[in-house]
């Protein structure tokens, strides 16, 4: 007794903190509701109406009529309605108002039944909630039907119950523990895909570190020589005054190199770059598009025939499209200087309507020079689809070549992009380990099937022998000795219907009577032809029929 105690311990409710909990769970519930939930409800209730009010095609209702029809529907209604509230007071207080009266309402209780399994999570409070259902179910029935007594009739009294409760019951709860268990893997499966997407997130952040340092040990020490030699360079009194110009662009390029370098490696080191600073890789200065004037006057200073055209309004841009835009005029020119050197170039930057257009050409080179291995080119591609714009590279009819690419003005998602962690997967589909969900609901469901329809089953298959003709019931007359009519009367098994008395006229007074089930039946009188033989001082004193409800 202490052990059921302790389990059933866990389950008892805080009393202090129970009615608030109660309050915010159906508050939270409240609202959830749905059009669908509200028709359902009523496509619930109308049914419910139909079958067990009126006009009551199952329980004979059709005969009720006036307020008295309007306050059972009134009553039902309430009833069916409260489950949403108390499902187990719900489903004992149907139990009690359908098996104790003969007004019906088998469609109630099965729907209350399915509800209070599938809303009542413990299985302690549910074993608690089926024991009272079916103690409250035996005294309703002893109550309503007590011509069905015996052996027959309590096995008629737990099919009932069987059928009617505790079936649709454990349908219910095995529903409950499905949905249950489907929702726990799909949650688990989503903590494991934010799982990886951790772990991969912190693997490219080592990889990005470990490039940074790279870059900084070798490309930056680098850059700081040819920096200091350029300085040295330009130090020297035997240069001309073109070849100090040339040596102080190159510095300045070296100097700028470093800065963007510095921007880079601060950008590969960061777990998440500000808005603010995502174009700003060169440290000091922004890399925008309005930067591209100055990208030009630069080039033009280092001796390349460069002309800038713009066109259209200036429109805001995010800081990812005019860094991408600011980038694609750099790789052109750089491209240009080093392919066609001595071209002329063009650099276009217009305004359409709906799109940022930035072109870079460039006429045929003097001479032919071999091609690189492309590498600026796959990494602005990519960075213009970072950015949701699209690039064309190639040649041109006339010899020359072009870089263009159409921006958008706002910040769009590059397809295939990763989505952040703050973003929520796509719903886990249904894995096969699901299927095993509430197996010992239905489980208990197929056994109570099973044995309903064997306890059916081998009620049927016993032989009946102890029934009255009507060639035996006319042949018997009052005033024949006891002994002469009970050797007549037929012996063996009784038909498994209960009590067959009880519907029967007083008996006379003193006198002993024997029941026996006439051999014709009319089963659409909904009872059973009972025939009666009293004897007193040992003479038959009378005989008669009675009906039996069934």
């Amino acid at each position: 007794m202490t052990s059921v105690v302790q389990r059933l311990r866990p389950v008892l409710p805080d009393l202090r903190e129970a009615p608030a909990a109660f309050l915010r769970a159906h508050a939270e519930r409240l609202g959830q509701v749905t059009p669908w939930r509200v028709a359902r409800e009523v496509l619930a209730i109308v049914v419910l109406l139909g079958l067990d009010v009126f006009p009551g095609w199952i329980s004979g209702n059709w005969r009720l009529s006036g307020w008295t029809l309007i306050g059972l529907g009134v009553g039902y209604v309430a009833i069916f309605l409260g489950r949403l509230l108390f499902p187990a007071l719900a489903l004992l207080a149907a139990t009690w108002v359908v098996f104790s009266a003969e007004h019906g309402g088998i469609a109630m209780v099965v729907m209350l039944s399915y509800s209070a399994g599938y809303r009542i999570t413990p299985w302690q409070r549910s074993l608690l909630t089926a024991v009272l259902a079916l103690a409250l179910h035996m005294f309703a029935w002893g109550v309503s039907a007590p011509g069905l007594s015996g052996p027959f009739g309590q096995w008629v009294m737990l099919t009932v119950y069987c059928m009617v409760v505790a079936l649709p019951f454990l349908v219910g709860r095995y529903v409950a523990q499905r949905n249950a268990l489907v929702a726990a893997l799909q949650e688990r499966e989503e903590r494991v895909v934010r799982e990886r997407r951790m772990v991969s997130r912190q693997v490219r952040l080592r990889e990005r570190n470990r490039i940074a340092q790279d870059m900084h040990d070798s490309l930056g020490h680098r850059l700081s020589l040819i920096s200091v030699h350029a300085g040295a360079l330009a130090m020297d009194s035997g240069l001309g005054e073109r070849q100090r110009e040339a040596v102080q662009v190159l510095r300045s390029a070296a100097l700028t190199a470093m800065e963007e370098l510095r921007g880079v490696i601060g950008v590969l080191r960061r777990d998440e770059e500000p808005e603010e600073d995502r174009a700003a890789v060169g440290g000091a200065d922004n890399r925008t598009v309005d930067a591209i004037d100055e990208l030009v006057d630069g080039a033009r200073r280092a001796g390349v025939r460069v002309s800038l055209v713009r066109g259209g309004q200036s429109v805001p841009l995010p800081a990812k499209v005019s860094h991408a835009a600011y980038r694609i005029a750099q790789e052109g020119l750089t491209n240009a200087n080093k392919h066609a050197p001595g071209a002329s170039v063009q650099v276009t930057v217009k305004y359409e309507p709906d799109a940022l257009v930035v072109e870079v050409r460039n006429n045929p080179p003097r001479a032919k020079l071999p091609g690189g291995a492309g590498f600026g080119l796959i990494g602005l591609g990519e960075r213009v689809r970072l950015a949701g714009g699209m690039l064309h590279v190639g040649e041109l009819p006339t010899g020359g070549f072009r870089i263009a690419a159409v921006l958008p003005y706002e910040d769009t998602a590059a397809p295939g992009d990763e989505p952040s962690d703050d973003e929520q997967p796509e719903p886990a589909k249904p894995t096969g380990i699901r299927k095993w969900a509430g197996v010992g609901s239905i489980v208990l469901a197929g056994i109570v099937v099973l044995v309903v329809v064997g306890g059916y089953t081998w009620i049927g298959s016993q032989p009946v022998t102890k029934v009255v003709s009507d060639e035996l019931y006319d042949s018997v007359s009052v005033g024949q000795s006891e002994a002469e009519v009970m050797a007549r009367l037929p012996g063996g098994a009784e038909p498994p219907l209960g009590d067959i008395n009880s519907d029967a006229a007083p008996e006379p007074d003193g006198a002993r009577c024997e029941y026996r089930v006439a051999d014709v039946q009319t089963y659409s009188s909904r009872a059973a032809k009972i025939v009666r033989f009293c004897f007193a001082d040992g003479t038959l004193v009378e005989k008669n029929t009675h009906l039996q409800g069934m």
